[in-house]
């Protein structure tokens, strides 16, 4: 049997096998994750390693049409940094997930999140999966999460969470 490639995660400490060789390495070190359900936004680390409260038990299927009468959530991966001012939210991208918890399905492009958190941490800013309800939930979170890294981060980001509400 061949051996799968395998990312291995790493965080700030200096690696401890094959010298400081990062080769298919990926540091989560500043990166945190966000669940969005309806109206309400978290803090969710479980997210990381897909083992999130609402993905536990679930056998997610790549394809859509298998999962019916399920609920949306919204995943937020956020990358954070530090400039000149402080520390401030550097990379924020979202993707989805659709899960039906009676039936313990779910479905979920993995390749879209693995792809959105390495936007993330590459610093960019992409919340076009995000309705104007789930926007204002993040823009919450984010502000009282940590008002100076608010203050901190980028117009973009900022204009991006702006709602047709706050116009």
């Amino acid at each position: 049997m061949k051996n799968k490639p395998q990312f291995n995660i790493v965080n700030n400490r200096r690696a401890t096998t094959h010298g400081d060789y990062y080769t298919g390495t990926l540091n989560l070190s500043n990166l945190s994750s966000v669940l969005i359900d309806g109206d309400q936004a978290k803090i969710d680390l479980g997210l990381l390693h897909a083992k999130s409260a609402v993905e536990r038990g679930i056998k997610f299927t790549s394809k859509k049409e298998e999962v019916t009468d399920g609920k949306w959530y919204k995943v937020v991966w956020v990358a954070m940094d530090r400039n000149q001012q402080g520390p401030y939210y550097a990379g924020v991208t979202a993707c989805s997930m659709y899960i039906n918890r009676e039936q313990k399905r779910g479905w979920k492009n993995l390749a879209e999140h693995v792809n959105r958190m390495d936007h993330a941490l590459k610093r960019r800013i992409d919340l076009t999966e995000l309705n104007e309800k789930e926007k204002m939930a993040l823009r919450k979170l984010l502000q009282e999460n940590n008002r100076e890294m608010w203050e901190n981060s980028s117009e973009e980001l900022k204009k991006m969470l702006t709602t047709k509400v706050d116009i």
